[in-house]
């Protein structure tokens, strides 16, 4: 037997037990409303513009005006925050805490409440030293980053429960 043809026979062995075990690859969401709107958020909100880039990728269309879409969703609070938790005895910080907060809720343009005012909260820590000031400032961008996907995960996976009432 071929080296090739040993490897796909392993290939093959390996792959079987997952066949029956229930595993699949995640999916976009589906959602049982046709359209969206997003208000109340500031301009230029990295956390909305990831959001419409998700809500882009499923068959959902986002509509500007609030009062044409079936739901609303409305965001009351969207902020970034930054911490000292460990200072020196000079005074100088060496470590952050990160927080993203979010607070929204999802309604239909009438006023009715699907979902009530929900808080995310996402924390993370990060240890910093003057030396390495330019590394530090993306490892931050990237600690936002990935607290905002999270964030938008959770979002869509509530969205995705969403029952329109009757």
């Amino acid at each position: 037997m071929s080296a090739l043809l040993q490897r796909r026979h392993l290939l093959l062995l390996a792959a079987a037990p997952l066949a029956g075990c229930g595993f699949e690859l995640r999916r976009e969401p589906e959602f049982l409303f046709r359209s969206l709107a997003l208000s109340g958020f500031k301009a230029g909100s990295p956390l909305a513009a990831d959001l419409k880039r998700q809500l882009s990728r499923t068959a959902l269309l986002l509509v500007e005006d609030a009062n044409r879409a079936e739901l609303v969703l409305e965001a009351l609070r969207d902020v970034r925050e930054r911490s000292v938790v460990v200072s020196t005895s000079a005074g100088q910080v060496r470590e952050w805490q990160l927080r993203v907060n979010f607070d929204y809720l999802l309604r239909t343009p009438s006023g009715e409440l699907l979902l009530p005012r929900t808080e995310l909260r996402m924390t993370r820590e990060m240890n910093y030293t003057e030396s390495t000031a330019l590394a530090k400032e993306q490892e931050e961008a990237q600690l936002y980053r990935a607290m905002q996907s999270d964030a938008v995960a959770q979002i869509m996976r509530r969205l995705s429960a969403v029952r329109l009432p009757a």
